[in-house]
């Protein structure tokens, strides 16, 4: 279960199986597999920023067996290193002591880029994805193929930026009607788009022609 850099190959990175006796700390077993309090912290810092979440979220979001995260989670909250909570009528956990939450929902619009961390990690994908975002923002059910339009913190659309000289043209396709509010916080998320870009930024509403990762 564990893994480590090997050398580069030109641009490409490798990976390889850690020397035996070369993890350092610890002294095996149970979760921390030889690297002592590390994977606690892992998981830690993982619900600190993504949290609620279930184990089956976390195997998801770092390509690991199911089971193995089921067993790291139990583990993790008989030692009281995380705890569970409800979640939306669902079992979730937390890092222990993490339980202060907001008390109203996110609102705000924001264009979030390609293969965003918030994107790619947010769990469960069917409320992130609501609707008709499932298939028109998932390539394949792969997030962070597309460039995602984020209203009240869901994904509400997609949109693409097309650079011409010092001009750019933004244009976002929502799935759904927006308000005043929306429309006037969208103009002010083109607008940012542009000052990162140095360019002076024009939003068209509509259809995003361009297949996913253009």
């Amino acid at each position: 279960g564990l893994l480590c850099f090997g050398p580069n190959r030109g641009r490409k990175a490798t990976y390889t199986r850690p020397p035996a006796g070369g993890t350092g700390g610890g002294t095996g077993g149970g979760t921390g597999g030889g690297t002592g309090g590390a994977l606690e912290t892992f998981v830690r810092r993982y619900l600190y920023a993504y949290g609620p979440a279930a184990p089956q979220h976390f195997a998801k979001w770092l390509g690991a067996p199911a089971g193995w995260a089921g067993t790291v989670f139990r583990e993790l909250a008989a030692a009281g290193g995380i705890e569970e909570v409800g979640f939306e009528g669902t079992r979730a956990w937390v890092a222990a002591g993490d339980t202060d939450f907001p008390d109203g929902p996110a609102r705000g619009v924001r264009l979030l880029p390609y293969f965003d961390a918030y994107v790619i990690a947010a769990q469960p994908r069917e409320r992130l994805f609501p609707g008709a975002a499932y298939e028109r923002a998932l390539a394949g059910g792969q997030a962070g193929n597309y460039p995602v339009l984020l209203v009240d913190g869901v994904v509400a659309g997609v949109w693409h930026q097309r650079r011409q000289g010092r001009r750019t043209t933004v244009t976002v396709e929502p799935l759904a009607r927006l308000t005043a509010r929306q429309e006037r916080e969208l103009g002010e998320q083109v607008e940012r788009v542009g000052e990162v870009l140095e360019a002076k930024a024009e939003l068209v509403v509509g259809e995003v022609r361009v297949g996913p990762h253009a």
